[in-house]
């Protein structure tokens, strides 16, 4: 490990002595890649520098022991010493942390899809209520909120929707919430007053950008034009404006009609065709590699059923990590910090184990 880190660190600073070089300004795209790559190596450095001293603060302490006569002295020494061997220890496990391989779409902005399953409009209602809760959860962190596709029912539940969110690292933290959601409540139309259970599956995908070549033959697409329309078929758009594409290699269909130009349709429409082509590439890989499977949290498979939220007892259980949380209504309203990190350090543990076979 120890040598790996000392070739980063040299790595840092030849970027550092680029970066300052006159004629790497003028050159954007190279100038934007070191950025990139410093940014990228910046926590791994600071830590291992970090490191560094703390090593050398212990074998000070050490040398200054062996010269001390007064007690005093002697234990404000060993104080010292103490704390900096509890400092290395923490440090190497970051370390270890930091030296996982990156998953090269974590810092990319997301495409979310929530489809109602199991449950008919109860089902419906919970996948509106999820939607509300990623949109509360966004823009509590100041991630912006885009939504590419809806299908209504008119009680005020969902059919389906698909969404963008627009931050730094949304990939990484969002893609744990794929799967299987289940719920367990009374729904308001029982009146005997029975729970009943309802699943939503919600897809995360890796938004693609121009760094991904995912290409898309004008002889497998088919592209309708039509006009927007809203809940019972009333028209809400006087021009064609929205855009239907079907993809006949895979059978995707995706429909955009919450732009009012055709043109910014079928633009959402490519990037939500070119999403989901990119993650079924993703998914075919994952499938193949069980090694990677079984180095993460859950099974990766969109129909694993990874939580339950269950209303009567105020309880939200991730099937993933056995966490269970009493605090039903402030997840619901996007209060979803505390299981995202509960998921992520599962998966980093998990990582660890996996790398120390």
């Amino acid at each position: 490990m120890f040598d790996k880190l000392e070739d980063l660190l040299i790595r840092f600073e030849e970027i550092m002595s680029e970066l300052n070089e006159p004629n790497v300004a003028n050159n954007q795209e190279r100038f934007r890649k070191l950025m990139k790559e410093q940014s990228d190596l910046t926590p791994i450095v600071e830590a291992f520098k970090e490191y560094k001293k703390s090593k050398q603060d212990i074998e000070d302490s050490l040398s200054m022991l062996e010269m001390e006569s007064d007690e005093d002295m002697r234990e404000m020494l060993k104080e010292e010493l103490s704390d900096a061997k509890k400092r290395v220890e923490e440090l190497e496990e970051q370390m270890k942390i930091l030296l996982l391989p990156k998953d090269p779409n974590d810092e990319k902005n997301v495409i979310v899809e929530i489809r109602a399953g199991a449950g008919g409009d109860e089902a419906a209602l919970f996948a509106a209520e999820i939607y509300r809760m990623y949109v509360h959860y966004a823009e509590g962190r100041r991630w912006k909120v885009e939504t590419m596709e809806v299908e209504e029912i008119g009680i005020g539940g969902m059919k389906s929707v698909t969404f963008m969110i627009s931050g730094n690292g949304a990939y990484s933290v969002m893609k744990y919430e794929s799967g299987v959601h289940r719920v367990q409540r009374v729904p308001e139309t029982e009146s005997g007053g029975r729970i009943h259970t309802s699943t939503i599956s919600v897809a995360v995908m890796p938004e693609v950008d121009e760094d991904i070549d995912i290409k898309i033959e004008d002889k497998d697409i088919r592209i309708d034009v039509m006009r927007a329309s809203g809940n019972g078929g009333q028209c809400v758009n006087t021009t064609d404006s929205a855009v239907r594409l079907t993809h006949y290699p895979t059978g995707i269909v995706v429909y955009s009609q919450t732009e009012k130009s055709q043109l910014q349709n079928k633009a959402k429409a490519f990037a939500l065709l070119k999403a989901k082509l990119y993650d079924m590439e993703q998914q075919q890989r994952h499938d193949a590699e069980a090694e990677l499977r079984r180095s993460q949290i859950g099974t990766g498979d969109r129909s694993e059923k990874i939580r339950t939220y269950n209303f009567p007892q105020g309880r939200v259980t991730d099937h993933r990590i056995n966490l269970t949380l009493y605090k039903l209504d402030k997840i619901m309203n996007g209060d979803i910090q505390d299981i995202l990190d509960a998921c992520i350090a599962a998966d980093q543990a998990a990582k660890l184990a996996k790398m120390n076979e």
